[in-house]
């Protein structure tokens, strides 16, 4: 199992909700409201200030396999978006 990770502009997460729970792949995924710190990325200047960007995180537990599809499908309609995205494997998982 891998969690994958996409970090998106805030203007983005609806677009980006919709497009995850059209996908018949996906039994779900988590959304949470973030802060980008650094310098590799543009910020506007309240943004400069205060040293953050806003963002959303999307995390979403699925298989290695599948991952690959999605990543593929991600950057053919999000190209040139911004998106950012990570991918890890997932050491276990489950409910208690």
């Amino acid at each position: 199992m891998m969690l994958f990770t996409i970090i998106a502009p805030p203007a983005m997460e609806e677009e980006l909700i919709d497009w995850l729970l059209m996908r018949p792949d996906i039994s779900g995924f988590i959304t949470q409201s973030a802060h980008g710190h650094g310098s590799g990325h543009q910020m506007a200047l309240a943004e400069q200030v205060t040293g953050r960007r806003q963002q959303i995180t999307f995390m979403v537990q699925i298989k290695k396999q599948l991952a690959e599809t999605i990543l593929a499908d991600l950057k053919q309609c999000f190209s040139g978006s911004g998106l950012h995205y990570w991918l890890v494997p997932l050491l276990d998982n489950g409910s208690i």
